[in-house]
C-alpha cells in the first residue's frame, strides 16, 4: 500500500482517535489518507497550541496524544510544546513533514534540521527513510512516549517517502507488565517507617495514575499518616481528606514547610526533581524514601537514602500490606500546622473588594466547579493561589504545568479536556499575558462547538514578575501592557462576552455560563496588590511561631 496509507493505519493500531495540527505542502498525501480513516483530525491556528493539546490528551489518558505540522516554520513551533510535554511528562508524538530527501529540487528553501532540533527536547526522535520503517518506527515512538518516564516523540515523514509503495505490515504492542520493587527493598522501607517518629508522606506528579491513586488512598486511610503533594500532585488523594496538609505550592517558608522541618522519614511517592523541590536535603536531616517507576536522579538537594523502584501502586501495595500502625508515632504538631494553615486560606475569601481578591476568586470558583470539573491553568502568580487554596477532590482535575511553567498552555489544555470528557464542566484560568499567547484557539473552541468557560484574569501586566521583582526590592519596571477588549475580541470569534463588574456577580455569572451552551469568556479585573505582602512576608511571619 501507499506508505502514507501505512502511517495512518499505524496510528489507528496505536489507538489514535484525534490528531491536532496544522498541515502543509509536504503533509498532503498523509492529509489525504486521514480523510477515509477513523482518527479525527483536529485543525488549530498555531502549532505550538497542537502541541499543548496534544500532550495535554496524553496527561489525561496515558495514551500518547499526536500533533501535526509541516516542515521548517511549522515543525519550529512545536518547539515549546515538544518541551512541555518532555519536562511534565505527558506522552506525546509529533509529526512532521519535510522537503523530497532523494531528489529535492528547491535547495534549502525551508530547510532546518528537525530531527537533531528535537534531539534534546524529546525521548525519541528520527526520520523515516523508507517505508518499510513506518510500523517500526510508529510503535517505537509510542512505546517511548507512553513508558515511565513518559514524554515527547517526533517523527519526521518527508513527502517522497510518503508517497512510496510498501509490503510492510503492522507491529502491534506486545504484552508486558511494568516490573515491581524487590523484595529487600520493600522490607527496607517497612523498617525505616516504622522505626520512625514522624513521617510523613509527599505526593508527586508520577502518582497521578489510577491504581496508584486507589493504592494511596487506602495506604493513608490505613496507616493514619499525613500527606502533601506537590502542584502537579494535586488531587492524587482527595484533598479534603482529614489528613491532607497542603500543597507544596512555594518554595519555602509556608505553614507546610514547618512541618516538613519537624519530620524525621519523608516518603516521597512519585516526585520528579523537574518540579520545585518542597524540601531541601541536608547531610544529617531527615531521612528520605524515593518510590517511583525510576531511580532518582542525583542532585544537590535530593539525594534519597533508599529507593524502592517499580511499579508505584504495587509498591504502596506492599508498604501497605506489610507496615504495622506505630503507637511512637506523634503527628500532633502536624495536626496545628493543618489547623493553623487551614485557618490562613480561609482570610480574603469573603472580601468584597473590586477588583476581585484572589482568595476570593480560588473560593468562588471551587464553589461552582463540582467534583470531577476540570480548572486548566496557565502560567502566572494566580497559580500559586490556585495551588495552594484549591483543594483537588479527583485526580487530573486541576491541569497545571509546574515542570516547563509555559504561558500559552491554558486554553489549549482546556480545549484538549473538553474533547477528552465532554460531560465533565471545564474552565481555563488565564492571566491576560498567557491568555494572548494562543488566544486565537478561541476559533478552534468555538468551531468544534465546546462548552467551556474561560476566565481571562486582567491586570494589564505579566503579575507573576511584578511579584518576584517587588520581592527582590527592585522598582516597578518594564512589565505593564495594555489588553483588547476581551468581550468584544471573544465575540468576533462567535465566543460570548462579558465583564465582570463586582466580585458578588462572579458565582451567578459563572454558573449561567455554565448552563447555557457554546464558549463563554469572562474579563475578570483581578486585585494583585497584596501578592508581596501576603506570599513573601506574612506567610513567613505567621508560620514563624508555629
Amino acid at each position: 500500500m501507499k506508505a502514507s496509507d501505512l502511517f495512518v493505519e499505524a496510528l489507528e493500531a496505536e489507538g489514535v482517535q484525534y490528531i491536532f495540527g496544522i498541515p502543509g505542502e509536504e503533509n498532503l498525501d498523509l492529509l489525504n489518507s486521514l480523510k477515509n480513516s477513523s482518527i479525527k483530525l483536529i485543525i488549530t491556528r498555531h502549532e505550538q497550541a497542537a502541541g499543548f493539546m496534544a500532550a495535554t490528551y496524553g496527561r489525561l489518558t496515558g495514551n500518547a496524544g499526536v500533533c501535526l505540522s509541516t516542515l521548517g516554520p511549522g515543525a519550529t513551533n512545536l518547539v515549546t510544546a515538544a518541551a512541555y510535554a518532555q519536562l511534565g511528562a505527558m506522552p506525546m508524538l509529533m509529526v512532521t513533514g519535510q522537503k523530497p530527501i532523494k531528489a529535492s529540487k528547491q535547495g534549502q528553501f525551508q530547510i532546518v534540521e528537525i530531527v537533531n532540533m528535537m534531539r534534546p527536547l524529546t525521548k525519541y526522535t528520527c526520520q523515516i527513510a523508507s517505508g518499510h520503517n513506518i510500523p517500526s518506527r510508529i510503535r517505537e515512538a509510542f512505546r517511548l512516549a507512553e513508558e515511565e518516564r513518559p514524554g515527547a516523540t517526533h517523527i519526521e515523514l518527508p513527502e517522497d517517502i510518503a508517497i512510496e509503495h510498501t509490503s510492510a505490515e503492522i507491529i502491534r504492542e506486545s504484552l508486558h507488565r511494568r516490573p515491581i520493587a524487590e523484595e529487600k527493598a520493600i522490607k527496607a522501607a517497612v523498617e525505616l517507617i516504622e522505626q520512625s517518629r514522624r513521617p510523613l508522606l509527599l505526593i508527586g506528579a508520577a502518582a497521578n495514575r489510577k491504581t496508584s491513586s486507589k493504592m494511596l488512598k487506602k495506604f493513608v486511610d490505613k496507616l493514619g499518616i499525613p500527606f502533601f503533594s506537590t502542584q502537579m500532585g494535586k488531587g492524587v488523594v482527595d484533598e479534603r481528606h482529614p489528613l491532607f496538609l497542603g500543597n507544596a505550592s512555594l518554595s519555602a517558608n509556608d505553614f507546610l514547610h514547618r512541618a516538613i522541618s519537624h519530620t524525621d522519614l519523608i516518603i516521597n511517592v512519585g516526585h520528579d526533581v523537574v518540579e520545585k523541590p518542597p524540601f531541601f536535603m541536608e547531610q544529617g536531616g531527615f531521612k528520605v524514601i524515593h518510590v517511583n517507576y525510576l531511580t532518582a536522579a542525583v542532585d544537590p538537594v535530593y539525594y534519597p537514602q533508599l529507593g524502592v523502584i517499580g511499579d508505584i501502586a504495587n509498591s504502596i501495595y506492599q508498604l501497605k500490606q506489610r507496615i504495622k500502625p506505630k503507637k511512637k508515632w506523634d503527628f500532633t504538631y502536624f495536626q496545628e500546622v493543618k489547623d493553623r494553615l487551614e485557618q490562613h486560606l480561609c482570610e480574603g475569601v469573603d472580601d468584597e473588594r473590586f477588583p476581585i481578591y484572589p482568595q476570593r476568586l480560588v473560593s468562588d470558583v471551587r464553589k461552582v466547579m463540582p467534583d470531577e470539573g476540570i480548572i486548566a491553568l496557565d502560567n502566572g502568580v494566580y497559580k500559586i493561589w490556585f495551588a495552594r487554596n484549591y483543594k483537588a477532590y479527583m485526580p487530573n482535575t486541576v491541569l497545571l504545568d509546574n515542570a516547563l511553567a509555559s504561558m500559552g498552555a491554558g486554553l489549549p489544555s482546556a480545549i484538549a479536556a473538553k474533547i477528552v470528557y465532554p460531560q465533565r464542566k471545564v474552565m481555563a484560568i488565564c492571566g491576560d499575558g498567557g491568555f494572548m499567547m494562543n488566544s486565537q484557539e478561541l476559533e478552534t473552541a468555538v468551531r468544534l462547538k465546546l462548552n467551556l468557560v474561560i476566565l481571562v484574569l486582567c491586570d494589564s501586566a505579566y503579575g507573576m514578575i511584578k511579584w518576584k521583582q517587588a520581592n527582590m526590592g527592585f522598582d516597578d519596571f518594564g512589565l505593564d501592557f495594555n489588553n483588547p477588549d476581551f468581550v468584544m475580541y471573544a465575540k468576533s470569534y462567535g465566543a460570548n462576552g462579558y465583564r465582570l463588574e463586582s466580585s458578588e456577580a462572579f458565582l451567578p455569572l459563572v454558573n449561567e455560563c455554565f448552563k447555557s451552551p457554546g464558549v463563554h469568556l469572562i474579563e475578570v479585573p483581578i486585585d494583585y496588590s497584596d501578592n508581596d505582602r501576603i506570599l513573601n512576608k506574612e506567610i513567613k511571619e505567621k508560620s514563624r511561631f508555629l
